[in-house]
């Protein structure tokens, strides 16, 4: 017989909770806490790569192709629709490989109670009737009814409601929903496929992000297709008050169009993307969204938690002062009983393994528990004693415990003074009646900076980041960490968090809630900054998730873990560095890749239109101009894997001046084909059928040259370029020539002509090159000072 999950919840509330032969049995029952991901077939993710805005423009090119009669331009063109739907399900099985790893590896742990005690299992394990614990900043594991506790729900990814809602005993809770405060014990009601929001919870944890990187290029390029337009209908007005027959201005309109298509941009975003996050993984940074790996090269400030991040996350107890008539294990025991069980909590952990340590000492059981929130700063127990009196333990930071008994001597508050200028944390604990609360003693816990923070700083000091410490921490604990680790600057002292703050005014912020964290990244966001926050924990979560580049380390929660951008594999934290860097590559790679694709449409547009006034007729034809697209477009995908050097500042996507940095350079290789041009007709006599084949080179020749011109926004000899960027360009020249001087597909050529437009070129290149560098420079797209030499 078996239960329907309504039936399962209608049997009594175990304290055990379910016995692991019930959750077998549930589990095959009611199958996996997951939702299966969508199968899409694969000849439907194949029709959807010819489905998109350049293939289409590819599409009608073809049809006009076939319309005119040119059999060969449309099989050309088919197999570039072929090559770019190829190359995308390529990359995408490869992509969704390890997407499926990393998923498998970020999965989600809950804390669930079977057989009588606190286990952390993967969530996907979770049956309905489960009992799981609910902590701050965790993510609601599946629906659940609450039994006990009071927490506060972030559901607004779910529902779109902004206000978090307050859930006590007997509320429900939904997957997906992220815990802001308190800690609950619940009930599962629905797991997997069966919950309310179903696969909306799974979106949420996986939703791509589009990042600015591709906003700025797409808008770019979008940009262009309207500038060519224009020039293409300008085309085709002036075809017509040519008089010409109707096949040579559709001709002439499809050369233009295919002018205008960049080709390989959907390819070239995959494969720059690709490459920057494998040689990620290699550095011990595994990115969750790749737009992480974009938004790194912007970074300018990153927010870092303290504990676990720049400190060992080895909390561990030492120094218990007691007072009065309490001893150093009661003062352990006490502050074990307001500690939280069955969660991952570090210092609740190092206070349990302390008071496990020191023994027992005659408190028998906990009656209730109210967990620690970060409102009060406190957590609190109502424990029973041998005698079966009750008594009420409180534990939290000393500041507020203080406040909560009567004025203690000054010799102890110096006590606790000087361990807090060591760099200790110390926790007050007070135990006593309701209303008359007494002062047991206070607990010292020491966690040591990592060795490889003081570093961190530097580096990212010089990479032009600045480095803010944002802890929960006193200031006094927090300025003694800031201090070892070389972080100097004022500290901002605990209290209400202002609305408007500049990251340059203070280099530590103590005392933060977490809502707190999650404010001052929007803060920083609001004005301009790129922020980035790292962190271990679950009350970093929303801070994480909030940031451009959100990064847990390799000790970080689960919780943190799905929140984050990036995570760090490896202990220690240089793969942040090595994260900013590789972003600051992928954005000169793609930026180069930009400036080329603005350069070469702006050329290829004006020059139909400049060759068309010069000589009256069309230079170009589509076959030439499919080419240029085969020759030029794929063979430029080599720009993604060029060497390149990270910059010493942040970048950013400057798009006017991007754009006009990138069409005055198309306008110089415009006077250097148009000049050829004038100079081949007039000094070389050249026949007009040979006119389209001169063009052809000059197009080839001249987009080779700016490539070299635009790849460094210095001058062109400053960086080695890749040996597979050198390779494409001599293919693209070896072929353009073969064809011109065997006259394969046009008319041919005398070697000597081939032989001055490529001396031309190069005169070219060494030309606009000393005027590109005080341009690029002036445009403040250049960077004169370079992290590093190494390149990837």
């Amino acid at each position: 017989m078996t239960l329907s999950a309504q039936e399962s919840l209608r049997e009594p509330l175990a304290d055990s909770g379910l016995t692991s032969a019930q959750a077998r049995e549930r589990l095959a029952q009611f199958g996996a806490n997951a939702v299966a991901d969508p199968v899409i077939h694969a000849w439907r993710r194949a029709i959807e790569k010819f489905w998109t805005p350049v293939p289409w423009m590819l599409e009608i090119a073809m049809a006009l192709e076939l319309a005119l009669g040119k059999s060969l331009e449309a099989a050309i063109i088919a197999l570039l629709l072929v090559f770019n739907a190829a190359l995308g399900l390529f990359q995408e099985g490869r992509a969704q490989a390890t997407l499926a790893a990393l998923k498998s590896r970020l999965a989600l742990n809950a804390s669930v109670r079977r057989d009588g005690n606190w286990h952390i299992v993967p969530a996907a394990q979770l049956v309905p009737g489960d009992v799981v614990k609910l902590s701050l900043g965790a993510v609601v594991p599946a629906d659940v009814r609450l039994v006990e506790g009071e927490v506060r729900l972030d559901q607004s990814l779910l529902t779109g409601e902004s206000v978090p809602v307050d859930a006590g005993a007997g509320s429900l809770g939904y997957a997906g929903a992220l815990v802001r405060r308190g800690e609950a014990v619940a009930q599962v009601t629905a797991t997997g496929e069966h919950t309310r929001f179903g696969r909306t919870a799974e979106l949420v944890r996986t939703a791509h992000v589009v990042s600015s990187q591709q906003n700025a290029v797409l808008h770019v390029v979008r940009n262009l297709a309207l500038v060519n337009g224009a020039v293409i209908v300008l085309l085709v007005g002036y075809g017509l008050w040519l008089k010409w027959p109707l096949a040579a201005i559709v001709s002439l309109g499809l050369t233009a169009l295919l002018s205008a298509i960049p080709v390989a941009l959907p390819a070239t975003f995959t494969l720059a993307a690709a490459f920057g996050a494998r040689f990620l993984v290699g550095q011990g940074v595994l990115p969750t969204r790749l737009s992480a790996v974009d938004e790194a090269a912007s970074l300018d400030v990153l927010c870092v938690d303290k504990t676990g991040t720049l400190t060992q996350n080895a909390l561990r107890v030492t120094a218990v002062h007691a007072l009065g008539d309490f001893g150093e294990a009661q003062v352990l025991e006490l502050a074990a009983l307001a500690s939280a069980e069955g969660r991952l909590d570090p210092v609740d952990a190092a206070i349990h393994a302390a008071a496990a340590a020191s023994g027992k000492h005659g408190l028998q059981r906990r009656q209730a528990f109210v967990p620690f929130d970060p409102a009060t700063r406190i957590a609190q127990a109502e424990v029973i004693d041998a005698d079966g009196s009750q008594r009420r333990v409180v534990k939290g930071a000393l500041a507020t415990v203080l406040r909560l008994v009567p004025p203690v001597a000054r010799a102890t508050t110096d006590a606790a003074e000087a361990l807090l200028a060591q760099g200790y944390r110390v926790l007050g604990v007070a135990a006593g009646s309701a209303e008359n609360l007494t002062l047991a003693g206070f607990v010292a816990l020491s966690d040591p900076p990592r060795a490889d923070s003081a570093q961190l700083i530097v580096e990212l000091h010089a990479l032009g980041v600045r480095t803010v410490m944002v802890t929960g921490d006193a200031a006094t604990t927090a300025a003694v960490i800031a201090r070892q680790i070389g972080l100097d600057g004022p500290i901002y002292p605990p209290g209400p968090m202002p609305a408007q703050v500049h990251a340059s005014q203070y280099a530590v912020f103590a005392g933060v809630l977490p809502e707190d964290k999650f404010n001052l990244v929007k803060g920083f966001q609001a004005r301009g900054h790129v922020v980035g926050m790292c962190g271990d924990g679950a009350n970093d979560a929303p801070a994480l998730r909030q940031a451009q580049m959100g990064i847990a380390v390799s000790t970080a929660t689960d919780v943190a873990k799905s929140a984050a951008g990036m995570v760090l594999t490896q202990p220690g934290l240089a793969g942040i560095v090595a994260a900013v860097r590789t972003g600051r590559r992928a954005f000169q790679r793609v930026l180069s890749y930009t400036l080329n694709v603005i350069t070469k449409k702006t050329v290829q547009a004006l020059f139909l239109a400049v060759g068309l006034l010069l000589t009256g007729q069309a230079i170009l034809t589509p076959f030439l101009m499919v080419l240029i697209m085969v020759t030029g477009d794929l063979l430029g995908m080599a720009l993604t894997v060029d060497n390149v050097q990270s910059t010493a500042r942040p970048n950013r996507w400057q798009i006017d001046r991007i754009t006009l940095a990138g069409v005055l350079v198309g306008l110089g290789e415009l006077v250097y084909c148009s000049g050829m041009l004038l100079i081949a007709m007039r000094e070389w006599k050249l026949d007009a059928d040979a006119v389209p084949t001169l063009a052809f080179l000059l197009v080839v020749f001249g987009n080779q040259a700016t490539c070299y011109i635009n790849r460094d926004r210095r001058h062109w000899w400053s960086s080695r370029p890749s040996i597979w960027l050198i390779a494409s360009s001599a293919a693209d020249v070896a072929i353009a020539s073969t064809l011109a001087i065997a006259g394969l597909g046009m008319t041919a050529v005398p070697g000597a002509i081939v032989a001055v437009s490529l001396g031309g070129a190069f005169v070219f290149l060494l030309v606009l090159d000393l005027l590109k560098a005080p341009l690029f420079a002036r445009l403040q797209l250049s960077d004169s000072q370079r992290s590093d030499a190494r390149s990837v």
